[in-house]
């Protein structure tokens, strides 16, 4: 069975690549790297050896997704990461 991509929110992001399209830091905006880390509020990205910290609930992000590009709105995702992985 095939996972629909509006299920996107119900995965592990850790490992993932994402690159910041919105925020309300424009600073961040542009920003690319790994996700090593995630906790009920923040995403920590790995940027060339450089972590950054950024809040879920400020950001818009894109992410390939079984060979598609997604955009997530992090403010889904606020939550703790093994509660939202298990909502319906």
């Amino acid at each position: 069975m095939a996972i629909k991509p509006k299920d996107i929110i119900k995965h592990e992001f850790i490992g993932r690549e994402i690159v910041i399209v919105k925020s309300t830091n424009t600073s961040l905006v542009g920003l690319k790297g790994i996700v090593v880390d995630e906790t009920k509020n923040t995403l920590t990205i790995d940027e060339k050896g450089t972590f950054k910290k950024v809040l879920k609930s400020q950001v818009t992000f894109t992410i390939e997704f079984q060979g598609k590009i997604l955009e997530v709105n992090g403010q889904e995702l606020v939550a703790r990461p093994e509660d939202r992985i298990k909502r319906r």
